[in-house]
Order: structure tokens, then C-alpha cells, then sequence
């Protein structure tokens, strides 16, 4: 069987930056499953993993727009430390939501200084191209329930 609409594929990824460095990796652990074309995986690897079949191995690579988005210089702010009231020690690294024009965002602090907290509101893969390597390890159709609520249930999937 090949991956297609409302099929539920599994896979072991290992994603990449563009010095080789890596980001994350199924390695170790379960295989991520995700009812395909429900855009539960970023838009540019679930096209690429359509027509796939178990045993597949690939490589994705997968530009920002079709990732985690381009990196937007207006999601980068400044604020005064008194924002973070209730909060004594604040680091680089440190995540926070926030408030944003189209409601609540994570925000990524990237600076401390003077009294100012620099912040970003971007995806902290934004602005990248990513490299999945790839291998297929399982497809099958998914349930009426699966569809009816747009996620796979079980095994490497939601539970209710």
C-alpha cells in the first residue's frame, strides 16, 4: 500500500540542518504516525512522503515556506524586564507565550540586557531548510473513527 489521502503512515525520521547538524531524530524511539493529509507533519514533507511505501528510504528536503515559515524580523521585540512579572531569573532559551496579532505565540527569549528582554516570536526552525532522511515502516488505511477525528489513534497516536 502507498501513502495517500486519509492513509496512516509511520516512519523514523532524522531531521538535519544545512551544516549536517542534528535537530531531532526518532532514533531510540517510536516511529512518528500521522494520518496523512490531515497537516499534521509540515506541508513540504507530507508531499513528499505521498506514493510512498514501507521500506522507503529518502531524503526530504524541505524549503522554509513549505517547513515552518520564513523568519519574520517583526516577530523580534523588545520589552522591558517589568513584562515578566513573577519571573526572577530570566536566560536566553527561556520560552514564554505570548500575545501576538493573530492571538497567543511562543515566544523564544534571545537576549538579556540593560533592563530589556529581546524576544522571538518565530518557530525556532524558521527560516531554515530542513533535511529529513527518511525510512517508511508502516501504511495502512485509516479507521472511520481516525477519520471522523482528523488524528490516528493508538500506537503512536492519540488516545482518548
Amino acid at each position: 500500500m502507498q501513502i495517500a489521502q486519509n492513509s496512516v503512515a509511520a516512519f523514523h525520521y532524522t531531521l538535519t540542518d544545512d551544516q549536517g547538524q542534528v535537530i531531532d531524530s526518532s532514533e531510540g524511539r517510536e516511529p512518528l504516525t500521522y494520518l496523512h493529509g490531515s497537516g499534521h507533519i509540515v506541508p513540504g514533507l507530507e508531499k513528499q512522503m505521498e506514493g510512498r511505501a514501507v521500506g522507503d528510504k529518502f531524503i526530504a528536503d524541505v524549503a522554509p515556506e513549505e517547513g515552518y515559515g520564513v523568519h519574520h524580523a517583526e516577530l523580534m521585540q523588545e520589552v522591558p524586564r517589568e513584562a515578566f512579572q513573577g519571573v526572577d531569573d530570566i536566560q536566553p532559551g527561556m520560552q514564554f507565550q505570548g500575545r501576538g496579532p493573530q492571538g497567543e505565540i511562543n515566544v523564544t527569549v534571545t537576549k538579556v540586557e540593560d533592563g530589556k528582554v529581546f524576544i522571538d516570536g518565530n518557530h525556532p526552525l524558521a527560516g531554515k531548510t530542513l533535511h529529513f532522511a527518511i525510512e517508511v515502516t508502516d501504511v495502512r488505511a485509516a479507521s472511520e473513527e481516525e477519520l471522523a477525528h482528523g488524528h490516528v489513534h493508538g500506537a503512536g497516536g492519540h488516545h482518548h
